[in-house]
């Protein structure tokens, strides 16, 4: 079967990137890995997303500051490639990247910008266990493959990013008249990412998961704008009449998503069975309390449990008309105490590991006088 033909079919992204791979090796065996990281400027981090090679992933569920990798950064600025030849002359650099590539067999590297029309947002890598074997005629195939394989990411993520845009907007109108204001998705989505990235060991999730709940998180509450303002923006404690009215919201954004998915012919974009369970099931508790299934525990799939958390996290820590915001160990506390009781919890105990993260994602999203 050709390469043509292997990459014309309706695959995932990381089997036609291995496809690629393979293809290279025929001629250049020496090329062990070939892996995609994306760019968030919002919060800074470069994330895994995609990894084949010959092995088990050198480098899963990674993240770190661009700001804070000189490598990195550099490619990023001139938006040019880079070769290090052997990573001999980094071994003591102590970066996270560099010695799990190390402990790998890695000796080698070249790293291409993914950018299209002048749009930054991630890198290719390719890998060596040889130091000294990316030759001028390997670098000149290397920058053709890269260049493709950037394409194969962006169109990848461009069904994705056309669905995200027309819910955004949908969400959009929602928040201009939900009490959630401000920076309210962005915080929660990315404290979705570190429990999904948590927990990835213990549930052998890939680095596209990751990426998606990351991605879906935000879309939870969509259903919310078909609730009328009455019930929406009610100042004290809704009545059993308009708690089954709110309560509504989760179905009716799961209608939305599926006729959103038709209209537009998106029902083939990765993950598209996360989204839905996101938005229909973010309410559940594990205890069986929650909304719409009273699921119980597990039968809640395991990235509405995320958002769950993630979700009320953030509401905890954050202003409200009718609140003032909770200490983070005011809302670790609350988290601790009903784990397993409420929330799920190994994703509370994912989310209270780290600390640091929470605080930089507080930092880089946090709320001023106009929201």
């Amino acid at each position: 079967m050709s390469l043509l033909h292997d990459l014309q079919e309706q695959s995932p992204l990381q089997l036609k990137l291995r496809y690629l791979l393979q293809a290279l090796q025929q001629k250049y065996p020496q090329v062990q890995r070939l892996a995609v990281a994306l760019y968030d400027q919002g919060s800074d981090w470069v994330k895994t997303f995609v990894a084949v090679e010959d092995q088990a992933n050198a480098l899963p569920h990674y993240h770190a500051k661009l700001s804070e990798t000189t490598w990195l950064q550099a490619v990023a600025t001139s938006q040019s490639p880079r070769v290090i030849a052997d990573f001999s002359v980094l071994e003591h650099s102590r970066k996270q990247h560099v010695e799990a590539l190390l402990a790998a067999g890695y000796r080698s590297s070249y790293t291409l910008p993914m950018c299209v029309n002048g749009y930054f947002f991630g890198f290719i890598f390719f890998n060596s266990k040889q130091p000294n074997v990316f030759s001028k005629v390997l670098l000149n195939e290397l920058d053709m493959l890269g260049h493709l394989a950037s394409l194969m990411v962006y169109q990848e993520r461009s069904n994705v990013r056309t669905l995200l845009a027309t819910l955004k907007s949908a969400m959009n109108m929602t928040h201009a008249r939900d009490p959630e204001t401000g920076n309210h998705l962005e915080r929660m989505s990315r404290y979705a990412r570190l429990i999904t990235q948590g927990l990835a060991e213990q549930h052998n999730l890939d680095d596209s998961f990751v990426e998606h709940v990351y991605l879906f998180a935000p879309l939870h509450d969509l259903g919310k704008i078909t609730i009328p303002d009455a019930v929406l923006l009610k100042p004290g404690q809704l009545d059993a009449e308009e708690t089954t009215v709110m309560r509504a919201h989760s179905r009716a954004g799961l209608e939305l998503v599926d006729q959103l998915l038709g209209n537009f012919g998106l029902a083939g974009v990765s993950q598209v069975q996360m989204l839905r369970n996101i938005i229909l099931h973010h309410h559940e508790l594990v205890d069986g309390s929650g909304y719409p299934d009273g699921l119980i525990a597990e039968q809640i799939p395991l990235e509405s449990r995320i958002v769950t958390v993630a979700d009320v996290f953030d509401a905890l820590t954050s202003e409200r008309p009718y609140k003032q915001p909770w200490s983070n160990a005011e809302a670790f506390a609350f988290l601790q105490q009903q784990a397993g009781l409420k929330f799920d919890r190994d994703c509370v105990t994912a989310l209270l590991n780290q600390v640091d993260d929470i605080e930089h994602i507080q930092r880089r999203f946090c709320e001023n006088a106009y929201g």
